[in-house]
């Protein structure tokens, strides 16, 4: 059969996509972008937007293939399946668990016997196969599922359920495969990355499972994905810091750099140790890229808190900000607060936060202007350049001939370009 894919939301649909394509093609199935028996689009509900964007690419994808059975996973399908359903282009839908057989349950529809597709409650970690996503040079690895955090703004944790974590030596399993694919660096991911082990044992824990595969793997290089600005303490420094191979960027989510906006939020931590933390990483990491997420005009924010916050963007001076106006979603705290912010004023301080993170941006590439660095080419774009991929947040483009996919080599950069900087190959 053919079968296609769409994705939602964050980098773990992402991963969790691209396992679904690769046990697709394990079972004979031909993967395709048009054209297909089924499509299977994997959904992401963490504000109201993301659910109308689910929407929307319902239409589109039943408009695309008239005749294919589409089935939705995914978070919005686990926690919206009326809505879903309400949409009337889906045929089947799946959760957050259990993914793989509604691979099953496609072929099955496609050949007229249609089952009704579970909604599982599963509480063990589901463990789907890693792989590099079509296009990409990077292997994405997610060692963790769910969250027990339930921050005031979000619903992930209803969708997702609680922590859950892969056994280390499955981890160090798939690890050994990636690289035996030819695969340079993996990106380890999960919900809650932070929550690692938590589920499996008091002696296991990310960092542990860190310092063994950066012994372990010396020539292959480890980036993580979003960590909770708790966990990179003086400790983490002091565990990772003589490892080459941890890629030097660090993604601490933020959310509000006002300590009474965190504490309306449900965040475990305040600005004195999210900075502390901050501190720490570039005195173990020198240069590291420090980037962040912020939501602004959360509920009862006012103009000095949001004053507050784009100080303390500078202190941190980040390398990179992604920046989201609340947004409000149904069946969080959040959502009943008093003092919502109109969405003209969210939207015009998330305008001027992200010229801030722009100015930030541009301050912490120039410093890399004139050095050499080890890149990891990507593909082709516009301008004979490649896009590349070094150990830090931002993309390299790289002129010079020779340059193959996926074959490591050392550049010198010259100017900021783009969202990333350029560079040329050095001979």
């Amino acid at each position: 059969m053919k079968f296609a894919f769409h994705t939602l939301g964050c980098k773990v649909n992402l991963f969790e996509t691209q396992a679904l394509m690769q046990l697709a093609a394990e079972r004979g199935h031909e993967i395709v972008d048009q054209g297909a028996d089924a499509v299977i689009v994997n959904t992401c509900t963490v504000t109201a937007v993301s659910d109308h964007k689910n929407i929307r690419a319902f239409h589109k994808l039943r408009r695309d293939n008239p005749d294919a059975v589409i089935a939705a996973c995914g978070c919005f399908a686990q926690l919206e399946p009326e809505r879903v359903r309400a949409s009337g282009e889906i045929d089947l839908i799946c959760g957050t668990r259990e993914r793989a057989a509604i691979l099953r349950q496609c072929e099955q529809a496609v050949c007229g016997h249609v089952e009704p597709a579970a909604m599982h409650t599963d509480e063990r970690f589901e463990v789907l196969p890693a792989g590099v996503p079509r296009g990409r040079t990077r292997a994405l690895l997610k060692i963790e599922d769910g969250c027990d955090n339930f921050c005031a703004y979000c619903i992930i944790p209803y969708a997702r359920g609680r922590v859950r974590s892969m056994p280390p030596e499955r981890v160090e399993s798939e690890v050994n495969r990636l690289q035996t694919l030819g695969v340079h660096e993996i990106v380890l991911t999960g919900i809650e990355l932070s929550s690692y082990g938590r589920d499996l044992s008091k002696d296991i824990s990310l960092v542990p499972l860190l310092r063994s595969l950066l012994g372990a793997h010396p020539g292959l290089r480890f980036r993580l994905g979003s960590l909770d600005p708790r966990t990179a303490d003086q400790a983490f420094c002091d565990e990772l810091s003589g490892y080459d191979n941890l890629a030097r960027h660090f993604h601490l989510s933020l959310q509000s750099g006002c300590d009474s906006v965190l504490q309306r939020m449900n965040r475990k931590y305040d600005t004195a140790l999210f900075h502390q933390n901050v501190s720490s990483l570039r005195r173990a990491f020198p240069d590291c890229s420090i980037t962040t997420d912020l939501i602004v005009g959360f509920p009862g924010e006012t103009e000095a808190e949001f004053q507050e916050t784009l100080t303390f963007l500078e202190r941190c001076a980040f390398a990179s900000v992604h920046v989201f106006p609340y947004s409000r979603r149904a069946g969080t705290r959040a959502d009943q607060m008093e003092g919502q912010v109109p969405q003209p004023v969210k939207e015009a301080r998330a305008a001027r936060a992200k010229a801030l993170a722009e100015q930030l941006s541009e301050r912490y590439r120039a410093g890399f202007v004139g050095r050499a660095l080890s890149v990891l080419p990507e593909h082709p774009v516009p301008s004979g350049l490649w896009a590349c991929h070094s150990s830090f947040s931002f993309p390299v483009y790289l002129s010079g001939g020779g340059l193959s996919k996926n074959t490591p080599v050392s550049a010198r950069i010259t100017e900021l370009y783009r969202d990333g900087l350029r560079a040329e190959k050095i001979l």
